[in-house]
């Protein structure tokens, strides 16, 4: 299956908003209006959740630090800290952005229960705050991520695909991510609505901290339990688990079982390209990544998100969240071209190094 890459309209968006009435603080302007308002001198707070994955470091603190210098004309600051999976060390550095009085949070959470409280404390001290990528618990202002449910749903209908006349033969083994990660969730279930039915699920696993070596061991215990011979696909929920997915079939003697993946890294690209991986879910972290930078200088300016956020979401304590959902590509062999190489992703040369040439000179990647 593939699905052509819908362009978010907010991510090409000027910021020309109106702006909200708000107490005017030291450095704010007036407008031609009269009402005060922030100039482009903030300071956002940006906390990421981990550092294993590598889309975090590599596309979304780089991404967002751009937009934010883009659109405040180089004087917006932002003060960056990564969580390392950790929920404690999270809602600690939530506690120290507070304290240094940043204008805005964006914060991926590593936990969205934990991070509750720490959200409260931020919006009590007027900090404005936008859930990156997971939907956080607690008073938060807006939201922006993919559509998770039809991220899960393109995995299974991938897998189905792949499997064909397979899916009636043998057995499925599910991977899911994290039961702390809420989109882990809503991947489970997008998946199911599609799996459910059509292929048997032997064994399903919720991987703790979405960790390649659990994903390893689950698998391992998985082959045990099942019988290499009954296994003929699995789902993993992300490219790093794909990994460890794919070590245990290797020493298991487990060859060509269709195995799907999400974030489209590099390893996991590579994969696809060998023929080890059988897809990635694309997402465009340049467009998330925009639109949460727009939401969050728009807020720490006191301005409407009215043109930025045309949707609404509900979490389990915040109803009627301002939203913008990216939409997502299946990545296959067949479109490494049309989606990662055109978007600046990854060049030729990266993916197609050393060992991985010939793979890509079969596939016509060059």
């Amino acid at each position: 299956m593939r699905r052509a890459a819908v362009a978010v309209a907010a991510g090409a968006m000027a910021v020309s908003l109106a702006a909200c009435g708000s107490a005017k603080e030291s450095g704010d302007k007036t407008d031609s209006t009269g009402s005060a308002k922030k100039g482009d001198d903030i300071k956002v707070g940006l906390l990421l959740p981990e550092n294993a994955t590598a889309r975090y470091e590599k596309f979304d603190r780089v991404l967002i630090e751009k937009k934010v210098k883009e659109l405040t004309d180089g004087k917006g600051k932002v003060e960056y800290a990564n969580a390392k999976q950790d929920a404690s060390t999270q809602n600690q550095q939530v506690d120290a952005m507070v304290t240094n009085k940043v204008d805005v949070l964006i914060v991926d959470a590593v936990d969205s229960k934990a991070i509750a409280g720490s959200v409260k404390k931020a919006k009590d001290a007027g900090i404005p705050v936008v859930a990156y990528d997971r939907l956080a618990e607690g008073p938060i202002d807006a939201y922006t991520s993919f559509d998770n449910v039809t991220v899960g749903k393109t995995q299974g209908e991938a897998l189905l695909k792949a499997l064909g006349g397979k899916a009636k033969d043998g057995q499925i083994v599910m991977m899911n991510g994290s039961s702390t990660d809420p989109n882990a969730a809503q991947f489970k279930q997008g998946a199911h609505s599609v799996l459910d039915g059509k292929v048997k699920i032997g064994r399903e696993y919720d991987t703790k901290e979405w960790k390649p070596e659990n994903a390893n061991s689950n698998m391992e215990g998985a082959i045990s339990a099942l019988g290499k011979d009954k296994i003929v696909g699995v789902y993993s929920a992300n490219d790093g688990m794909a990994g460890g997915i794919i070590t245990a079939l290797k020493a298991a003697g487990i060859p060509d079982v269709p195995v799907t993946g999400q974030d489209a890294e590099l390893a996991g690209v590579q994969r696809i390209v060998t023929g080890e991986q059988y897809m990635s879910v694309y997402k465009p972290y340049p467009q998330e990544a925009d639109v949460a930078a727009e939401m969050a200088v728009a807020l720490a300016q006191g301005k409407s998100l009215d043109s930025i956020a045309k949707d609404k979401v509900d979490s389990p304590t915040t109803k009627a969240i301002p939203s913008v959902l990216v939409p997502v590509v299946s990545l296959t062999k067949d479109n490494i071209k049309d989606t990662v190489i055109k978007d600046g992703i990854y060049t030729v040369n990266e993916i197609c190094a050393g060992k991985y040439k010939a793979a890509c000179d079969k596939i016509g990647l060059k």
